[in-house]
């Protein structure tokens, strides 16, 4: 029954998604990586909900939760504010000058070697760290909540290459042949069951706790873990309250405003409104995240205390223990969904960026855009394999998932922010700046995380928390570029290109919308605090 209701809700996003993307033109870069500029506000929402909200997201979150309680939210409510200030800012410079990749703008307001260096940095981080770990947490939600060894009669290490490459095969299906259209259907689709299934876990986790009232389970949980209620951690926690002020509004701006796997939804609007609405949309149902990515940790811990030996199992134990026979199958396949999207989304931006940014750029410049869209679906299959192979070599990756794919991405998420921030706040730091800016700042972030801080931790020392060395960082290397920019300008300023491409009208009540978002947030974290 589980495994009918599974395939059965799988298969009919899958016919969906090919129903509504079979009249795009995929044969051009704007049918096939944007969509055809055709995507709507609540398409967009489900998309950039989907494709953030995965098994990474979902079980390391929550197995954070079940550690150190609700402060954890941060990375959930945080990136609303973040959305508002993408929406308000970024986005219409954006589909003002018609861009297909954020590189691109790099090439346009540096030089071509800036936009190669991005490129090629964002599809190192896809493929060494975020595509092989969302497919690693995935398969082991799955593996956990199906019983996959047993169910095959093999052990825990094959089951997790057999589910891996399962997931891989199916997303590479989506993302590499259907575009981005397919993808953000299927995401929209997704979404609205994941919204679903993920309210059940904690009301069907609270009836258990309260003998069948959410009421009497809420306030049980509450009153006998006061300590894991509290929204501002300390010094010691993962996410301490003075980060928040720091490097924690950087790496959300990053993700929210310039990662490629997020912001090519909303390059994919068809005009400034609607992916000014879907940007909006998506931050309000993201204050209501914590319901989903950390509550259920939180219960868990209540019913299973210190008895998991890894905190990023809470989750799935928690569905197997409290969801209903009948709706396991249902939830996993949301799930499934869920993990399909990120894998998906960021293997489909990947496909973009080689296309668009290197293969166009250097492989063959005079190539049609038909050729270009082939020759990007030859290296995704490529960077499919290769993540599928990284994936369950990482089954040793320390606890706290979700924590350590934040600090590794650090690496390349500060330096790019850096130089796209100086390149639209100014006009004569030159190209030489951003590269200097966006080099010294993997060389001395991976310096700091990787060789000082063991050092350090090792010898007893105390050392800084990874979003405070993100801030220190990211102002070092803006000083250094706009340093630069005074010694040796550029010989003419720069000025923004706009084309036609979409109707740039802004949303008349983005603003009010956005202060009502921002108002909210403040509001949680003073109820909590």
């Amino acid at each position: 029954m589980q495994f009918v209701s599974f395939l059965g809700f799988t298969l009919v996003v899958a016919i969906i998604s090919y129903i509504a993307s079979r009249t795009t033109n995929e044969s051009s870069s704007d049918g096939y990586f944007l969509g055809g500029r055709s995507l709507t506000g609540v398409v967009i929402a489900g998309s950039l909900l989907l494709t953030n909200l995965s098994t990474e997201q979902i079980v390391g979150l929550n197995g954070a939760a079940f550690k150190e309680g609700i402060l954890v939210m941060a990375w959930e409510t945080l990136a609303a504010i973040a959305m508002v200030v993408t929406a308000v800012f970024l986005l219409p410079r954006y589909l003002k000058g018609g861009l297909t990749t954020v590189p691109q703008f790099l090439e346009r307001r540096y030089d071509k070697m800036t936009k190669t260096i991005t490129s090629g940095l964002f599809l190192t981080g896809y493929v060494v760290v975020l595509l092989p770990i969302v497919l690693y947490s995935g398969a082991l939600a799955i593996n956990t909540m199906f019983d996959v060894p047993t169910l095959l009669g093999v052990s825990e290490t094959s089951a997790l290459w057999i589910t891996v490459w399962g997931i891989g095969i199916i997303g590479s299906i989506y993302a590499v042949f259907g575009g981005l259209k397919a993808v953000a259907v299927s995401d929209t689709i997704n979404a609205v069951g994941l919204l679903i299934g993920g309210l059940l876990i904690p009301i069907f986790g609270l009836m258990a706790i309260g003998d069948g009232s959410i009421g009497d389970g809420l306030t049980t949980l509450m009153q006998t873990n006061p300590d894991k209620f509290k929204s501002l951690g300390d010094k010691a926690a993962s996410v301490p309250f003075s980060t928040i002020f720091t490097g924690m509004m950087l790496v959300q701006l990053f993700y929210w405003g310039t990662n490629q796997a997020i912001i090519q939804r909303a390059l994919g609007a068809k005009n400034l409104q609607e992916g000014q609405k879907g940007l909006l949309l998506a931050s309000f149902i993201k204050i209501l995240g914590p319901l989903i990515v950390v509550l259920p940790g939180v219960i868990a811990f209540h019913m299973f205390g210190d008895t998991l030996e890894n905190p990023d199992q809470a989750y799935p134990t928690l569905v197997t223990r409290v969801l209903p026979l009948g709706l396991v199958g249902f939830f996993a396949a949301v799930l499934f969904g869920a993990i399909l999207s990120s894998f998906n989304s960021a293997l489909n931006s990947s496909v973009t960026l080689f296309g668009i940014d290197i293969y166009q750029s250097y492989i063959n410049q005079e190539a049609s855009e038909k050729e270009v869209v082939k020759a990007g679906k030859t290296f995704g299959i490529i960077l499919a394999i290769l993540s599928m192979c990284i994936a369950p070599l990482i089954a040793n990756a320390p606890d706290g998932l979700f924590g350590y794919l934040q600090e590794v991405n650090g690496c390349y998420s500060i330096p790019i922010l850096t130089i796209i921030v100086v390149g639209y706040l100014t006009k004569y730091v030159p190209a030489i700046a951003a590269k200097i800016g966006i080099i010294s700042g993997v060389v001395l972030y991976s310096i700091s995380q990787f060789v000082l801080a063991p050092m350090v931790k090792e010898n007893g020392g105390e050392y800084p928390h990874f979003l405070h060395v993100m801030a220190i960082l990211f102002v070092l290397n803006v000083l250094i570029m706009l340093l630069i920019g005074k010694l040796q300008p550029r010989k003419e300023a720069y000025v923004q290109k706009y084309t036609e491409q979409v109707d740039i009208t802004p949303w008349k009540y983005l603003n009010v919308v956005g202060i009502g978002i921002c108002v909210i947030v403040i509001g949680i974290y003073i109820y909590f605090a």
